[in-house]
């Protein structure tokens, strides 16, 4: 007998909620992401000219190329060569919106979780080991929201230990939400 994602609705709810608070201890009571980012040694001199060109948000690139076929010429290989080469997030200018923001990750751990109780529902039956429930769940749990962190590392320079954080967050995101599932699934209820 199958389950249906709408057997899930309440694992799915409390299981991104849980993440979502999860998150909230990591970066407010662990704080381990605070290595994360390291200040520029000439912070001052940088804001200054980025506020005189006054460039839109956006992700920008240093040196820029329009394809990879520009990166074969001279002047673009010295610029390369000559640094510095960066990629630079440009921010509206203020206070970080937080209310948005926070609304904006739960309602991503929910989407996420729906997500998850999805693939669950047309992979795993009603009456299926709650271990191999919660095994199943943990591994799209740990794709789900750390998996895609990698590519950061390997083409936008993010530094391995900055990846490594985040994988271990996917784990305890992947805990949160197998174990989750694990307990509100259908054949316990």
């Amino acid at each position: 007998m199958s389950v249906s994602v709408l057997d899930l609705w309440l694992a799915i709810i409390v299981a991104g909620v849980l993440s979502w608070i999860a998150s909230a201890l990591i970066h407010m009571l662990l704080k381990y992401h605070n290595a994360d980012y390291k200040p520029l040694p000439n912070e001052e001199d940088v804001s200054k000219v980025l506020s005189e060109k006054s460039p839109s948000p956006s992700l920008y690139t240093l040196p820029y190329c329009k394809d990879m076929k520009a990166m074969g010429e001279e002047s673009i290989q010295k610029k390369f060569n000559d640094g510095p080469v960066a990629m630079v997030t440009i921010l509206p200018t203020g206070m970080p919106p937080m209310g948005k923001l926070l609304t904006q990750q739960i309602l991503f751990f929910i989407f996420g979780s729906f997500l998850i109780g999805y693939l669950a529902s047309i992979s795993i039956g009603l009456n299926t080991d709650t271990i191999a429930v919660f095994r199943h769940v943990f591994v799209a749990s740990f794709l789900t929201y750390g998996w895609a962190q990698i590519p950061y590392s390997i083409w936008m320079g993010q530094p391995w230990s900055n990846c490594a954080r985040y994988l271990l967050d996917a784990m305890i995101y992947a805990a949160v939400t197998a174990g989750t599932f694990f307990l509100l699934w259908p054949n316990l209820i």
